[in-house]
């Protein structure tokens, strides 16, 4: 049976998706995995790797992927509270929440460029600390950090958290979101070889990705805006409240 969140859901999946997918993630790909191991690039990229530097890969990987997972599942918890406190001004929430996922895809579009998110702002750690303790660290300040591509993915996603009647369920969006920026990022650090392959060829679309990035923006933008994104999950869950 699908319920009528389902449709947010697989929206908040999809954004995390994306969010992997753009300029300022996906070519960073192969320096996050060699920093957050410690391994040469040239153990990382062998095409059969030992079944230490897999298990080391696999280990560290998790390790940042649960770090920035927790500072995204805290930023929807939160943005779910203050929008709960204000349910007062819920219509005026929504509408101004739109407004702003549809500028954020105007400015991923290249349609309208903002220059608040035009700078690149991000923390950065010199010296990664060592062990799998490191390595989770280094997801918190990669989630605390800002890139022009993936903030407004994010904002966007906390928006829509922002509209959500249980913290439960901005909770299970964040989380979401993370898993569809954390499942190919592991995906990746295990079989790296095939990922630069991959990447070789994909990379000349990374333009094409971020157009279908801001244009998804723009879309939800709309539908939070005119209130359409709670009727189609309710759409969805009478359509199909028999599967």
């Amino acid at each position: 049976m699908i319920h009528t969140q389902d449709v947010t859901y697989a929206g908040a999946f999809v954004a995390g998706l994306l969010s992997f997918l753009s300029p300022c993630v996906l070519p960073l790909i192969p320096s996050y995995i060699t920093y957050i191991t410690g391994l040469s690039f040239a153990d990382l990229q062998e095409q059969h790797p030992s079944h230490l530097v897999r298990r080391k890969t696999f280990l560290h990987s998790i390790c940042f992927i649960i770090g920035f997972t927790a500072v995204f599942v805290l930023l929807g918890a939160s943005a779910t509270m203050i929008g709960s406190l204000l349910q007062q001004h819920a219509a005026a929430i929504r509408k101004i929440g739109g407004l702003l996922i549809f500028l954020f895809g105007a400015h991923v579009t290249g349609l309208v460029p903002l220059r608040l998110l035009l700078g690149e702002k991000r923390i950065s750690v010199r010296n990664k600390p060592a062990g799998y303790a490191g390595s989770f660290l280094v997801g918190l300040v990669f989630a605390a950090g800002w890139t022009p591509c993936i903030g407004p993915i994010l904002a966007s996603i906390l928006m829509v958290a922002a509209n959500e009647a249980r913290v439960a369920q901005g909770i299970i969006l964040l989380l979401l979101y993370s898993l569809g920026l954390g499942i190919p990022f592991l995906l990746s650090s295990l079989a790296l070889h095939q990922f630069l392959s991959l990447f070789n060829r994909f990379k000349r679309f990374i333009r094409l990705f971020e157009i279908i990035t801001g244009v998804f923006l723009m879309l939800i933008g709309i539908l939070l805006f005119s209130n359409w994104l709670s009727r189609l999950s309710g759409y969805a869950s009478y359509l199909f409240g028999g599967v």
